[in-house]
């Protein structure tokens, strides 16, 4: 019999056996992941590398090694030799990168598949929306027009240009603002070294960009005209960058990419953990962050037609451990009791402190945390939807692998997080997989005839519209897992407890290897060759997850003294494709209205952009997070009871009665009078 190992493809999140001795490639694509390549497996176009990732993973129980793969080939080794530019700019050694149709499985790996080799590129959700932002940028540009120094007047050029600046000032901006005398003014000492040069070759007419009326940090020589920024949200799960003209608020480019940490631990506190039990465990997470950023900044230059020494600031968001790790800060404190973080305040640093790539004196503005899990990201998320400015009491949620919650009004806003696990995202479901060409995103279930209809990412229409559908799925990403769980529930496949119930007649509820499951796809309609079910196991995962954020939110709701909120807001890239009402069907979310529930795309990146280009918001925002109410979970002695009844579906005894048509033998409980799924 041949002998299996485990192996995990980052940053898919897909994972199973195979037999020893196959491919890395060849595994990978039975596995459902496809890795580039036009040389037939010769080693000779490179399209096909993989890192193999060494360490211990608590999480899989693998030990991942170099030597868990084949040694590397000849023809391996002639093709990354005559490459040592690529090696040297990618931080890449031999042996650590290889050619997948070359290495061959020989024992438990983790196989990180970089964003150039991947087959079919996952499609990052975290479009911007279309907001109207004033923009009072912190970043403005004055002409200034100076007399040369003589022996009469030696004065310095940085004192001469100070004084030119204040006049310019005072004619844009008027006489009634308050503004900095010439000698409140200071120059960044990397401006400051170029400056004289700047200075004589423009013949003393130039364009000064000042940051918060207080900093000079360019001078250019004539007239220029625009200044750019960069707003980025960095998810634990994908990396968002938007490129703007900080002049006229136009954004000019967006792009995003996985988050490259995700082959440390696809959780916050994986990450930690690996910051905590490697001496080069934040080293690495830090370097992987800051080069995904400079190679987004890189792609959206090159699609605004910019240079990226153009981009003079860039605010960052993202949840408390992004956060940390962004900075170099060690997040061992925020893994602890009593969950301690670095910091809460906002920051502004020079770009050359962190290595990116912008105008070295350019500045990075990262917007406060508010708790140990609630970060800077959902502060954007605040600064974007203003829950501070209602008189309703709104409930926003940003559901991702680690959930943040927000409730309240004008008078008071109460936050906590909670982790909901990569499940929703795809990841702990036999067949799940991120959104990328070929995953299921849609389900429906008919509950008469039992048999499902799908929509696939990169197919038009249902499966059910094409008479021959064949080849086209490869797994299901997580808006199809939420709503395969809740169909099986309304179609009465599954029981209030998440349990299948025995005796149905359909051959797409079978016995499997490893507990009852439901068939969406049969093996002739996917490109992997084989079934793709919803199991038992994958629908507990989903109990687990949508019960720890519904407990959250009820958690919040019973201390603001509310049955149920006025509106939710689904926030995120994956929120914001969530169908609600199967959502709400579940219990993913509280039971309201559905006409008041709304899925509004990212906002964390949208409050980021805001911050970017408005520099009035960062003030608000830092006072409003000051006055935000912190709720840890963990210190509630209800919660794990509470827990529970929020595992079934889509509560033990809570009323649900905005979907309560869609729940199935629903009758009447007088004692309680309330409702009970029998």
């Amino acid at each position: 019999m041949t002998k299996k190992h485990n192996i995990i493809l980052q940053p898919s999140g897909r994972r199973g056996q195979v037999d020893e001795g196959m491919s890395v490639r060849s595994a990978a694509r039975e596995l459902g992941v496809e890795i580039e390549s036009i040389c037939a497996e010769n080693a000779t176009c490179g399209k096909c590398m993989v890192l193999i990732e060494e360490g211990r993973f608590e999480k899989y129980n693998i030990d991942s090694k170099r030597e868990n793969v084949t040694p590397v080939t000849t023809e391996e080794r002639a093709y990354l030799e005559r490459r040592p530019k690529l090696l040297k700019d990618k931080g890449w050694e031999i042996g650590q990168v290889r050619l997948s149709c070359q290495a061959k499985i020989c024992g438990d790996v983790l196989i990180n598949v970089p964003e150039e080799s991947r087959g079919n590129k996952q499609i990052v959700r975290k479009s911007a929306s279309n907001r109207e932002i004033e923009v009072k940028p912190a970043i403005r540009k004055y002409l200034v027009t100076m007399s040369p120094p003589n022996l009469e007047r030696p004065i310095a050029d940085w004192e001469r240009l100070a004084k030119g600046l204040e006049t310019s000032m005072a004619l844009v901006r008027g006489t009634d603002e308050k503004l900095p005398r010439w000698h409140e003014m200071q120059i960044d000492y990397q401006c400051l070294r170029g400056l004289s040069t700047t200075l004589r070759a423009a013949k003393w007419n130039v364009t000064v960009s000042v940051w918060q009326d207080k900093e000079v940090i360019e001078v250019q020589a004539g007239y220029v005209e625009d200044s750019y920024g960069a707003a980025v949200d960095i998810g634990s799960t994908t990396v968002a960058l938007y490129l703007c003209n900080l002049r006229t608020g136009e954004m000019l480019a967006a792009e995003s990419e996985m988050n490259p940490q995700i082959v440390y631990g696809e959780d916050v506190m994986s990450r930690i953990q690996y910051a905590i039990e490697y001496p080069d465990g934040l080293e690495k997470l830090h370097k992987a962050i800051i080069a995904t950023l400079n190679k987004l900044l890189k792609q959206a230059s090159k699609a605004a037609k910019i240079k990226t020494e153009e981009i003079l600031e860039m605010v960052l968001v993202g949840n408390s451990t992004m956060h940390h790790i962004l900075l170099n800060l060690h997040p061992k404190d925020l893994g602890l009791a009593p969950f301690v973080p670095a910091i809460h305040k906002s920051m502004d640093i020079k770009a050359r402190e962190l290595g990116l790539h912008i105008n070295p004196s350019g500045n990075i503005h990262v917007l406060p945390t508010i708790a140990s899990f609630v970060g800077a990201d959902t502060s954007a998320m605040i600064v974007a939807e203003e829950p501070h400015k209602q008189d309703e009491n709104w409930l926003l949620i940003d559901v991702g692998t680690n959930a943040e919650l927000v409730l309240g009004n004008r008078k008071r806003l109460v936050c906590t997080s909670t982790p909901t696990g990569p499940a929703l995202e795809g990841a702990h479901v036999e067949y799940g997989m991120r959104a990328a060409p070929g995953a299921i995103e849609r389900v429906n279930i008919d509950e008469k005839t039992l048999e499902p209809k799908y929509k696939v990412i990169g197919v038009d229409g249902w499966n059910t519209d094409h008479a021959d559908f064949k080849g086209h799925v490869k797994g299901i990403c997580g808006s199809a897992i939420i709503d395969s769980v809740a169909e099986l529930f309304r179609a009465g496949i599954v029981d209030s407890r998440g349990k299948f119930k025995k005796g149905l007649d359909s051959k797409r509820i079978r016995e499997g290897e490893s507990g009852w499951e439901y068939i969406i796809a049969w093996a002739e309609e996917t490109s992997i060759g084989r079934d793709i079910p919803m199991t038992q196991q994958d629908v507990r995962q989903i109990q687990l997850a949508k019960a720890a954020l519904f407990t959250a939110a009820r958690t919040l709701l019973k201390r603001s003294g509310m049955q149920s909120p006025d509106k939710i807001i689904l926030a995120g890239g994956f929120g914001s494709y969530i169908d609600k009402e199967k959502a709400m069907l579940i219990g993913l979310i509280p039971d309201c209205a559905l006409e008041n529930v709304y899925a509004v795309g990212n906002a964390a990146g949208d409050g980021a952009r805001i911050a970017l280009l408005n520099v009035e918001k960062r003030n608000e925002i830092d006072d409003v997070t000051r006055k935000v109410e912190r709720f840890e979970l963990p210190t509630d002695p209800e919660f794990q009871n509470n827990f529970m009844l929020a595992t079934s579906f889509p509560h033990m005894s809570e009323p649900f009665e905005h979907i309560a048509h869609l729940i199935p033998n629903r009758v009447a409980d007088p004692m309680a009078k309330n409702f009970v799924v029998k």
